[in-house]
């Protein structure tokens, strides 16, 4: 089957987490410049162009020329012969016992990311649509963002932190836009009360630890332009966005520094935990400087609060995506993974330590399959592939959700479908340490609704399955 094909009803995705597209016009070809190990933010504006030039060239056309424009579609590079293969698809009906095949179609869609440091921070903005991990989450809506107990851990009642966030929109009207988010609470306590909670998914609020948000906008929007954003800009976005925690950067300030009357905070708890560490000193400075209330104080007051914000998130890295066929291929070990930032012997031997766990045969069956399967870029943090009957890369048998285990969707009733993975790797660019009680996981499956539902609510909760080594 050919990359990244999706069911007959969906139109084809100008999704920028895949790899090269073209466009395929009666005999004629037209291949973009952007590669799959480009960073997402270039990828996103092209396919934001040619989804223009679309939209554009259909409202040009004359009533003769409709027929000839029903013919452009978009495809990926991989298709040699997409026509021939299409009928293929129709006429074979692919048998359940046929799991060799499933794999193989499977293995040719799936799109590994990798982290790497941002040339220039300013990359990672939300105006420029990023994918990325650590640091503050760069918020599609920035004003109606999640609240009340969708931002604190169920277990411990701790403002869960950002761990990534993929921008992954699809050809849909209301999600011209679309971004997933994940948080999570730093207790490794709490993520093993999680793997338990998460069996009580048909549960009416089932506590877990571990969150996903999905947020989708139209190409028309009170935040963004409808154009592309230029690579170099230094524009800013149209609006500004609520104002965030300044401990914390994440979650919406809801508290107020009860010296200052300028810090806001998410939680009481993140007010005290920057007051401990340095906000005695700033609050002086700021309860002085506002009897003078002039502009020029205002616009410092941020750069001077948010100090504190660095040293309480994980290193910010931007995802950058390659396709995993690209792999295929044997590589001299010297050239494996060139995106790395650690050796390849680190966390290949994290990866092996996680072995040492296991105790049963299945297990270590499932986990040398799952090894040999990332042996070639053991580096990346993610897996993602949404295309129908898409499967996550368990590594071990234990822990596997049933078909039963996955909940409907809660907004629309719809099914959920697998999305992406997070892969333990990410824990080693995240400078978690390998001690008893540190976080960690096997592998953390996010499951999102098939349909991409609209809903009154800006940032919808969708399902994560964690499975722990």
């Amino acid at each position: 089957m050919a990359h990244f094909s999706f069911q007959p009803t969906r139109k084809p995705s100008l999704n920028p987490f895949f790899p090269s597209l073209m466009i395929i016009h009666s005999s004629h070809s037209f291949t973009s410049c952007a590669t799959a190990s480009r960073p997402i933010p270039v990828l996103f504006s092209l396919s934001f162009e040619l989804s223009f030039l679309l939209q554009e060239m259909a409202g040009g056309l004359k009533d003769d020329d409709t027929e000839e424009f029903k013919g452009l579609r978009i495809t990926s590079l991989d298709d040699e012969s997409d026509e021939e293969e299409e009928q293929k698809e129709q006429d074979i009906v692919i048998d359940e016992d046929d799991e060799e095949e499933e794999d193989e179609e499977a293995r040719n869609s799936v799109v590994l990311g990798f982290v790497k440091k941002p040339k220039k921070a300013r990359s990672l903005l939300r105006h420029f649509f990023p994918s990325k991990a650590g640091g503050a989450p760069a918020w599609l809506d920035p004003e109606n963002l999640p609240s009340g107990r969708s931002c604190f851990c169920d277990i411990c009642d701790e403002p869960l932190q950002f761990v990534l966030q993929v921008y992954a929109p699809e050809e849909k009207q209301s999600a011209f836009h679309r971004t997933l988010f994940v948080f999570m609470c730093t207790s490794m306590v709490c993520l093993r009360r999680d793997q338990h909670e998460q069996w009580k998914c048909h549960q009416d609020k089932p506590s877990r630890s571990v969150k996903v948000f999905r947020c989708q906008l139209p190409r028309d929007n009170p935040f963004y332009s409808s154009e592309p954003p230029k690579k170099d800009s230094i524009d800013p976005p149209l609006k500004a966005g609520a104002a965030l925690c300044n401990w914390c950067g994440s979650w919406k300030g809801i508290k107020r520094c009860t010296g200052c009357r300028r810090a806001l905070y998410c939680s009481e708890k993140h007010w005290v935990k920057h007051s401990r560490t340095g906000h005695e000193h700033d609050c002086q400075r700021l309860r002085i400087s506002s009897q003078l209330a002039d502009s020029s104080s205002d616009e410092t007051t941020p750069a001077v609060l948010l100090k504190g914000t660095a040293n309480n998130v994980w290193p910010e890295y931007k995802i950058i995506q390659e396709s995993e066929s690209s792999y295929e291929t044997d590589m001299p070990d010297d050239t494996v993974c060139t995106n790395s930032l650690v050796s390849s012997n680190r966390t290949d031997d994290a990866l092996m330590s996680i072995a040492e766990n296991f105790e049963g045969d299945d297990d270590r069956k499932s986990w040398a399959s799952f090894h040999e399967r990332i042996a070639l870029a053991p580096e990346q943090v993610l897996r993602y592939c949404r295309i129908p009957g898409a499967k996550p890369l368990w590594p071990v048998s234990s822990g596997r959700p049933s078909k039963a285990d996955i909940p409907k969707c809660s907004y629309c009733a719809g099914p959920l479908c697998f999305e992406f993975q997070i892969m333990p790797q990410l824990l080693f660019y995240f400078n978690v340490k390998n001690d008893v009680d540190s976080l960690d996981w096997a592998t953390i499956a996010v499951y999102t609704c098939e349909a991409s539902c609209d809903a009154s609510v800006a940032y919808k909760e969708e399902f994560a399955w964690v499975q722990l080594s």
